[in-house]
């Protein structure tokens, strides 16, 4: 695969920006193992079938907005978010699903690319426990058509995530 200029990707299959925020890290022997796929990988259901694993395997990236402030929440692909667990884990008094302009502003990256680090602003991070139940997980590596593995442990600390239990539990 070659860099293309016309799709913003680069080699890897990884955004630029994503590939950069790697390479600061010192992670670069993570760039030969990100995935690029023809048909999309923005829903943690297309990546695990993309992939052939389980969809709790998958780690979505989450924007909401506390307050207003926006907050990134690391989920497994199988399960939800429940946004009275975030609202109180952050002691905010309204926590919203935000909008895909505020997603853009905040990460650099549209909704179904959002990785879980490299992102243009910090925010704060909330990683859901549920992670932790396997040894790798894939996460968006900036588009919608490229993901990567990395340890739950690995991929919550390069991200900055305080672990929580913010996932919505089956009735």
């Amino acid at each position: 695969m070659t860099t293309s200029a016309t799709d913003g990707t680069e080699e890897s299959g990884a955004h630029p920006r994503f590939a950069e925020a790697v390479r600061k890290l010192g992670l670069d022997d993570l760039l030969p193992s990100i995935r690029r796929f023809p048909e999309a990988t923005r829903t943690a259901a297309e990546a695990a079938t993309a992939l052939g694993c389980e969809l709790s395997e998958i780690c979505k990236s989450l924007i909401f907005a506390a307050d207003g402030v926006p907050v990134l929440v690391l989920m497994d692909g199988s399960s939800r978010v429940d946004l009275d667990l975030v609202q109180h884990a952050l002691g905010a008094e309204k926590v919203t699903r935000a909008r895909a302009d505020l997603v853009r502003e905040t990460t650099g990256y549209a909704i179904g690319g959002v990785p879980p680090f490299g992102h243009r602003s910090k925010t704060r991070v909330l990683a859901d426990r549920s992670l932790l139940d396997h040894d790798i997980v894939w996460a968006a590596a900036g588009t919608p058509y490229s993901v990567f593995p990395m340890a739950p442990r690995t991929l919550i600390d390069h991200a900055g995530g305080t672990l929580v239990d913010v996932r919505e539990q089956s009735a």
